[in-house]
């Protein structure tokens, strides 16, 4: 079972996040002296990545009610 590679390592600012105290969703996290903040893609991504589009069919999950497959990460992979 995999969530995938992160998204992001390192600065928030270069992915568009202003300030990590204020969070679209969820709860503030705090990043310690030392400490590199490392992004995932999540739920609410693709969610809001399907409502922005105008695209037949979407598959997703419900919160709680993650989709579950037999294909390994690296069949997935756009790139």
């Amino acid at each position: 079972l995999t969530h995938g590679a992160p998204v992001h390592m390192g600065s928030p600012e270069e992915i568009g996040i202003k300030d990590l105290d204020v969070p679209d969703f969820g709860d503030p996290v705090s990043i310690l002296p030392g400490e590199i903040p490392v992004f995932w893609a999540c739920g609410v991504t693709s969610t809001l990545a399907a409502t922005s589009t105008d695209l037949p069919l979407v598959i997703t999950h419900a919160p709680g009610y993650m989709f579950v497959s037999d294909l390994k990460d690296d069949r997935l992979t756009l790139l």
